[in-house]
């Protein structure tokens, strides 16, 4: 009889300096991850302190109840490390204020790895729009837990990676950001697309 040792079958992660992501992390069983503000802000204080860590580049993220997606390019320290420590110390702090024991998110967060060059606009563009795909729909100009504030010039609790997406639609700022807005606006059109999955 051959016993199957299904760990073995989990692919490695695909890990070199430049690897660009897109992360998808879920709430165990589709859980509620945040709660309220503090608990989105505990989140992003957590990102931004590995993003300095490890001098990843973050170039869009939002946060939704139950799931995050984040884009980032790795440099020399592999992606797996700064989730590891951004997701455990999460859950530690969301453990201790709720009470709760055990997994807070399912499994292991997705990270597909994408060609930047090809996929770095559509991707920023999707995530930010993230809110107004939801069932009851959010705007996504007003919406606090996501990158796209950065982009449009005020303050964010993450550094964000821009010059690339902004310095695509112009060589001004003022330019750029009113052809960003432009480009984020036609695909309120687009619905949910499997490929970014």
């Amino acid at each position: 009889m051959v016993h199957y040792n299904w760990d073995m079958a989990r692919k490695p992660r695909v890990e070199f300096p430049g690897a660009f992501y897109h992360v998808i992390s879920r709430g165990n069983q589709r859980q509620d991850i945040f709660h309220d503000k503090s608990d989105r802000q505990a989140y992003l204080d957590r990102l931004e302190h590995y993003r300095n860590r490890y001098q990843v580049a973050v170039y869009a993220f939002v946060l939704m109840s139950n799931h995050i997606h984040l884009l980032i390019e790795t440099q020399h320290t592999p992606l797996s490390k700064l989730m590891q420590g951004l997701q455990f110390t999460y859950t530690q702090y969301y453990n201790r204020k709720y009470s709760k024991v055990g997994h807070l998110f399912q499994g292991r967060y997705r990270a597909i790895l994408c060609d930047r060059d090809a996929y770095l606009l559509e991707l920023v563009r999707y995530l930010h729009l993230n809110p107004y795909r939801m069932k009851h729909r959010t705007d996504p100009w007003r919406y606090p837990w996501s990158s796209h504030k950065a982009y449009m010039g005020y303050d964010c609790s993450v550094g964000i990676e821009k010059s690339l997406v902004l310095g695509q639609f112009g060589k001004t700022q003022g330019r750029a950001r009113r052809a960003y807005l432009r480009f984020m606006r036609e695909g309120m059109r687009i619905g949910y697309e499997e490929r970014y999955y």
